[in-house]
């Protein structure tokens, strides 16, 4: 097969590999410096592309493909500041464990800091938060030195990696080149099994500790996973604690941390303190369950999985072990521990259950607020559809009702920024076009992210429902801040702002509600499919929504 692509044959040699190695979709921002990586992408026959101009908001849209693709998407951007607006993404993808492949374009080594237009230090610019990274010439590309960075990328330990390409001009010259369909190349991981030395104090820690909790953080969601952790939670010496985040459902499990444990006094904290803690997945939403474990007295905290295996997010690790979550819980289960009497895991649910029972009367009554907003529209959801949490107080409100079976949950946990939530579920909804996708927002994270939509491929199954409570409503909820003569102005950052003609500018539908019969009236077809996006803005009372939570903390506390 004939194909006009770039002169540069360095350059054509990496595309072609890069998308050997799975690399079928990629992000492109307009520039010049980048044209010889354009053109060859452009024209390979195995890579679709997509052109979004705001670098930062295209760093994030391809984050969500690469999310909802498990596979390598990547990002194309010309030389100077433009990568470095993709950083917040690179910083995401490296904590939350997605292959971000960045190709940037470079001015020559002879031109940086020499005065040239659009010239930066660019090797070495994302050293603290990638994968690997390298250097590539226009001249050649070692096939091996590509297989090197994606096996950094994809194999175990997965995260994002970094192609700088410094390119001299002629930039736009092409020529006809012989392309050849090669296969795929397949990037697997080890297997894993305990040493024998590993496995007689790994059989004494399990039986000598009465109170076992395993802790899921976030996770894609996996069928075989959550047969495993039911099987365990069998034991009735194991306690399940997962967010929704975790993409994890179980009956014996305590799905809601906070409500959980702000039913559990100071009196009762060593009887739900674990011995053992086993950690899966990655980060951790809720901070009172932080604080609770660090003051924990626990004997041994297993961290499973292949990355960062010096973390140490409770202050008590004793043992890293490099495996998929599944296999780890397998090579428990084939073990056939011996049982002991401990109620541990009964005695978490339990109080899990009494707590809901309790908080009846106080939701039946609860007032306008942005606990009553997340509480009737989660209960509005479609079935099966993805819900996207922005970060700040919305990933928290969610945190505060169960989750739904047949949903799957995303949000940037990563690095935990505002910033992207939008272009994020923008990404996910064009991959995933067969379900609805909803977005959970706040306003400072919406307006912040509001480039998510200037973008032709915005996909039409999206949907944004804009919590505007005036500002950043957290720092109400935090003790610090609230009770800070700066709190308007420098913390919560009080605003007027209403993201209707933002909408219309992007020819997204707008609805507005000031109310829960307001809401209820704006969902009658909310849902339906449309030819664009709809967004709907619900503004809710500032200087009331943090009262409504402690009171919410209140009666949970009042069993």
């Amino acid at each position: 097969m004939r194909i006009r692509t770039t002169n540069k044959p360095g350059i054509s040699a990496l595309i072609d590999q890069c998308a050997r190695h799975g690399m079928k979709h990629v992000v492109c921002s307009p520039g010049s410096r980048n044209a010889p990586l354009v053109i060859a992408i452009d024209q390979h026959p195995d890579i679709e592309t997509i052109v979004i101009h705001d670098e930062r908001s295209a760093a994030f849209y391809a984050l969500g493909m690469a999310q909802a693709l498990s596979a390598p998407v990547g990002l194309v951007c010309t030389s100077g500041s433009a990568l470095l607006n993709y950083y917040p993404a690179v910083a995401e993808a490296y904590y939350q464990e997605i292959p971000l492949v960045v190709l940037s374009a470079d001015r020559p080594a002879e031109w940086v800091d020499h005065g040239d237009g659009q010239t930066i230090v660019q090797k070495g610019v994302y050293a603290n938060h990638i994968r690997y990274q390298m250097t590539v010439s226009e001249h050649k590309c070692s096939e091996e030195d590509v297989s090197i960075a994606f096996n950094a990328a994809l194999n175990e330990w997965v995260g994002p990696i970094h192609f700088n390409v410094p390119l001299t001009e002629p930039l736009y010259e092409i020529e006809e080149h012989v392309w050849e369909k090669k296969s795929s190349i397949d990037h697997l991981s080890a297997d894993f099994e305990l040493t024998e030395e590993e496995r007689i104090p790994f059989r004494e820690a399990w039986i000598s500790s009465p109170k076992k909790m395993i802790l899921c953080g976030q996770m894609d969601f996996s069928s075989s996973l959550k047969n495993d952790l039911e099987e365990l939670s069998n034991d009735s010496s194991v306690a399940v604690l997962v967010e929704n985040t975790s993409n994890l459902n179980g009956k014996h499990w305590v799905h809601c941390l906070d409500r959980t444990l702000a039913g559990i006094t100071e009196e009762e904290i060593e009887e739900f303190q674990p011995d053992l803690l086993i950690t899966i997945g990655g980060a951790i939403i809720s901070k009172r369950i932080k604080q609770f474990l660090r003051a924990s007295d626990i004997k041994f905290h297993w961290r499973i999985g292949y990355s960062f295996p010096e973390m140490d997010t409770y202050r008590a690790l004793t043992n890293h072990f490099s495996a998929k979550p599944g296999q780890f819980l397998r090579e428990i289960l084939k073990n056939d521990f011996p049982r002991n009497e401990s109620r541990f895991g009964s005695i978490w649910k339990q109080r899990d259950f009494m707590i809901q029972e309790n908080q009846k009367d106080f939701l039946t009554a609860v007032e306008y607020s942005d606990f009553a907003v997340f509480e009737t529209l989660l209960d509005y959801l479609p079935e099966g559809c993805n819900v996207h949490m922005a970060n700040s107080s919305v990933v928290r409100y969610c945190q505060l009702f169960d989750p739904i079976t047949s949903l799957r949950y995303f949000s940037n946990r990563g690095a935990s920024g505002i910033d992207g939530s939008t272009s994020t579920a923008a990404g996910i909804s064009l991959i995933d076009s067969g379900k609805c996708n909803v977005l959970f927002t706040g306003d400072i994270s919406f307006f912040y992210d509001s480039n998510a939509l200037w973008n032709a491929n915005l996909p039409a199954n999206l949907r944004i429902f804009l919590i505007n409570n005036e500002g950043g409503g957290i720092f109400r909820i935090i003790d610090g801040p609230r009770k800070s003569e700066q709190l308007e102005k420098y913390f919560e950052a009080h605003h007027t702002q209403k993201a209707e003609f933002i909408c219309k500018a992007h020819e997204v539908e707008y609805l507005k509600a000031h109310s829960i019969a307001e809401i209820e009236r704006g969902l009658h077809n909310f849902f339906e499919e449309d030819d664009r996006p709809k967004l709907m803005e619900i503004f809710t009372p500032r200087e009331r929504n943090d009262e409504v939570l402690k009171a919410f903390f209140a009666a949970a506390a009042s069993i």
